[in-house]
């Protein structure tokens, strides 16, 4: 094991695989400003699974061998000095077989003949540390704005795109975006709650001023393993794919997530016991993610058009009709709570994002979609799996047979608002005729 010293930080470039491209690009900037030369890699293609296929075990977690194949294809790419290189890797801490990430990529590395190349850790849980890297108060808090950010401008991206007049007026906005915040973060701007609050509203206005088409489209929800659900590389750009098939879709945010993970603390110590201390710091950590979540509903329902989440504390008792608040493998309650929350927002097609062979993801989603289709009869929710046997046509040809059943249901609905509709303009000329003759 190669450790990432105070020496490393001065020249080395350290790479992160992809996962948020909007959110990792404003969180590139952040590590930048504090001394960190980071780059989120964007190379895709068959190369990446390849390198994953060849160096870790396919029963293992197909997102463990995306992220090292990616990692290791980056590598072999030519374009970083291998001496001068530092991967970097987030660890959970959690039951989760993403905790031993970490240590799949070393063995890879010692496989490919990258054994000198060092790997950073970074979690939240003690569990590695390097003296090179130090993760400050100063970057958590840069880190979380630019989190709200990206959960905002992804979320209005894919409520403004379907509909937008002047096609990529949308995306050219989340550019500006990126790059505005990026700019503001590396300035040590941008990063308390008031000015949160502020780039947040100016953001939805921004989004609410692109001139748009007044349609009805079909609305897709996304919900799963939390690296599948927003990595294109992991989902065979099913973000895209739902575009180009006229829907509009919702993908919950990270912020919600993060909540979670540090919620599951707190219900740790009610459920098992434990140290209070932990729990109270939890709760704090929660506060303060709370505020941030009140602040992007808040932006967004300034603005009628627009759909607002609908609250952390909401989504916690949605879980609970469902599942006990315990299951927190995988994504644990909060993956059924996110499914009730869609349906619940008008969001009720539903795609389950699933990695072949994620035993708590199948059990918390495909093992749950009968019970909330008890709740909700109209739901139509299908499972997806990924993994690299299955191809992505199947998985097309899958979401296409949902979408066909959910875009006969919103022409139904249509003919019967419009029959509605003209029903009534009869009956009130009628009776205007009625009154009229009365009159005379």
């Amino acid at each position: 094991m190669v450790e990432f010293t105070k020496e490393m930080r001065k020249d080395y470039t350290v790479l992160v695989p992809n996962m948020l491209p909007i959110h990792l690009s404003i969180l590139e900037k952040v590590f930048r400003n504090h001394g960190y030369n980071l780059v989120v890699l964007n190379n895709k293609g068959p190369s990446v699974v390849d390198e994953g296929l060849k160096l870790v075990h396919n029963d293992t977690c197909y997102p463990a061998l995306l992220v090292i194949g990616q990692l290791i294809d980056a590598l072999k790419s030519g374009k970083y000095d291998i001496n001068k290189t530092a991967l970097m890797i987030t660890q959970t801490g959690g039951g989760c077989r993403a905790s031993n990430y970490i240590f799949l990529l070393r063995k890879a590395l010692v496989k490919s003949g990258f054994d000198n190349v060092p790997v950073i850790s970074l979690n939240a849980s003690g569990l590695e540390k390097n003296s090179g890297f130090k993760y400050t108060l100063q970057m958590l808090r840069e880190s979380l704005a630019a989190v709200a950010y990206g959960d905002l401008i992804m979320l209005l991206d894919n409520q403004v795109k379907p509909y937008e007049i002047n096609k990529g007026e949308s995306k050219a906005l989340v550019d500006y975006w990126m790059n505005k915040l990026s700019d503001e973060l590396t300035h040590k701007k941008g990063y308390s709650i008031k000015e949160i609050r502020e780039n947040l509203n100016m953001i939805a206005q921004s989004f609410a001023d692109i001139e748009k088409v007044n349609t009805r489209k079909v609305k897709v929800g996304v919900v799963g393993e939390i690296y599948v659900k927003y990595s294109s590389l992991g989902n065979n750009n099913l973000e895209q794919f739902l575009y180009e098939e006229d829907c509009e879709v919702m993908i919950p945010g990270l912020l919600g997530f993060l909540m979670y993970c540090v919620e599951n603390n707190i219900i740790d110590t009610v459920l098992y016991g434990g140290k209070y201390l932990k729990s109270r710091i939890s709760k704090l950590i929660n506060d303060i993610l709370m505020k941030l979540e009140n602040a992007i509903i808040d932006a967004v329902k300034q603005h009628e058009g627009f759909v607002a989440p609908t609250g952390f504390n909401h989504l916690k008792t949605l879980g609970e009709k469902v599942i006990g608040l315990g299951a927190k493998m995988g994504e644990g309650w909060l993956l059924p709570a996110e499914i009730m929350e869609l349906i619940e927002l008008g969001y009720k097609n539903i795609i389950c994002t699933q990695p072949f062979g994620c035993l708590p993801n199948h059990i918390i989603g495909k093992g749950l979609i009968r019970k909330i289709k008890g709740i909700h009869e109209d739901s139509n929710i299908v499972p997806i799996d990924y993994d690299p046997g299955a191809t992505k046509v199947n998985q097309e040809n899958r979401i296409k047979l949902m979408l066909s059943i959910a875009k006969e249901k919103l022409q139904t609905e249509i003919m019967l608002e419009e029959h509605l509709k003209y029903t009534d303009t009869l009956i009130e000329e009628k009776g205007l005729h009625i009154i009229n003759q009365g009159i005379s």
